[in-house]
């Protein structure tokens, strides 16, 4: 037998060969818990595989110098499985000492992120103090939340979420309200100004030709008002549905570690939102009374609307008293009528037309009340819901009467448990395989020796 190579015992390649040992466990618990440190174990073993392929193709070579009767004779020295051997743990060593930067930096992003999700974890809470500060945490990110979105109109929270964007989705919804809503006033008889004609006739009595009585007219508006009673009252309704919605999943966002906690926020938020719906149904209903109440306006537009619609008067008396005239007229916010049947009734004509007319300029001043004042009323009542009453009801639904409803929160959830105790776990494997690494380095480091 040949002399065999020289090997150092404290040559890079023995160094990176002695730590196979203590990285390998390493590797195998992080694999285990499913946060491990894949390029680690990849450039390990992409290293480790072809090292075993060439021992093994060494082995049958050795066997074919010593069958072979020219082979046979070449000096063992130079070309002995050893020194081959040696060499070719000289070359992967150096290899993956050249990898082993490129390692660390992994391992320090993987540890770094961990450390972040763990830091971003709910605090434990161990008293019922602790649980007062989360949940005043809670509600104060959630209130700044809804601010944004119901409030200032502001959706940087969700940029790519269009249903969450409050304030656009409400003023939508509003726009569609208004148009619901009869431009003009409704006419409740096919035939024109037979229905002023009934109620001018119903509410005759001895007196002065040509005034118009206030009964008919307070009787045809309120018939008016009321037809549309229904418009304003499901679109609180609507309205209502949609904030609860939102308000909701503001909660359910800001409370997602502590679902002991989102039963009682989901449920304060849910009675919360039908006490406004209530409210808010009361004051419809206010509204639509006031309008049946009394014809009151100090809207300018109302005299001015009127006296232009009058300006017709005389053009639609000449056609009801001239049969020679056509019996079809376009009149101004009204459009074409046909006065055929007026001409039987030529007395009460000219009391209906101004009747009509005054009803179709005020029912602009309604229209403005009905939409205007519904808009304001809800617009401070999302304002208050945001401010005030959220929290008030939450804080009554959650530490209740005796304040001992903190305790619910106290205990942590076996999900959160488990995600803490899985994220611990790993930022150890972690330390640990930084630390291995970090000594293979600093040992090839103090020798320097060349392993090209």
């Amino acid at each position: 037998m040949g002399k065999k190579a020289p090997h150092s015992p404290k040559s890079p390649s023995s160094i990176v060969m002695a730590n196979t040992g203590k990285v390998a466990p390493v590797l195998k618990k992080t694999k285990e818990t499913g946060n491990g440190v894949a390029p680690l174990a990849s450039s390990y073993n992409d290293h480790i595989r072809p090292l075993l392929d060439a021992v093994d193709r060494l082995r049958r070579l050795q066997r074919l110098f010593a069958a072979h009767p020219l082979l046979s004779k070449i000096d063992k020295s130079i070309v002995g499985v050893p020194v081959l051997a040696q060499r070719l743990v000289q070359i992967q060593a150096s290899g993956i000492a050249r990898c082993l930067p490129d390692i660390v930096k992994k391992i320090n992003d993987k540890l770094s992120l961990n450390v972040s999700d763990l830091d971003n974890m709910p605090q434990n809470l161990t008293s019922v103090a602790d649980a007062m500060k989360a949940l005043m945490r809670i509600l104060g990110e959630a209130k700044e939340s809804l601010r944004k979105l119901l409030v200032r109109g502001e959706y940087d929270e969700f940029p790519d979420d269009q249903y969450m964007h409050g304030a656009a989705r409400v003023a939508d919804m509003l726009n569609r309200y208004a148009k619901q809503l009869p431009a003009t006033c409704p006419n409740e008889n096919f035939k024109f100004l037979m229905e002023e004609v009934t109620e001018i006739e119903e509410c005759k009595g001895l007196g002065l030709p040509n005034f118009l009585p206030r009964s008919a007219f307070l009787t045809i508006l309120r018939r008016k008002v009321q037809k549309i009673a229904h418009t304003p009252a499901k679109f609180v309704t609507e309205v209502w549905t949609y904030i609860e919605d939102v308000v909701v999943k503001i909660l359910m966002k800001h409370s997602d570690n502590y679902p002991p906690l989102q039963a009682s926020m989901r449920r304060a938020a849910v009675n919360l939102m039908e006490k406004m719906r209530r409210r808010s149904s009361e004051h419809v209903k206010v509204l639509i009374e006031m309008e049946k109440l009394a014809d009151y306006t100090s809207n300018p537009d109302y005299r001015s609307t009127w006296a232009n619609l009058m300006e017709q008067l005389d053009g639609f008396m000449d056609a009801v008293e001239n049969h020679t005239k056509p019996t079809k007229l376009t009149l101004k916010l009204i459009g074409e009528v046909d006065i055929a049947h007026l001409r039987e009734r030529k007395a009460m004509a000219e009391q209906a037309f101004d009747m009509r007319m005054r009803l179709v300029a005020y029912w602009r001043s309604i229209l403005l009340r009905v939409v205007d004042g519904l808009a304001l009323n809800l617009l401070l009542s999302v304002r208050n819901l945001v401010e005030d009453d959220m929290e008030t009801e939450i804080l009554d639904e959650i530490v209740g009467p005796n304040k001992n409803g903190l305790e619910r929160i106290l205990e942590e959830s076996p999900a959160v448990a488990r995600k803490r105790e899985k994220i611990k776990n790993s930022i150890m494997l972690l330390k640990e395989s930084k630390e291995v690494v970090a000594n293979i380095m600093d040992r090839i480091d103090a020798h320097g020796e060349d392993v090209a």
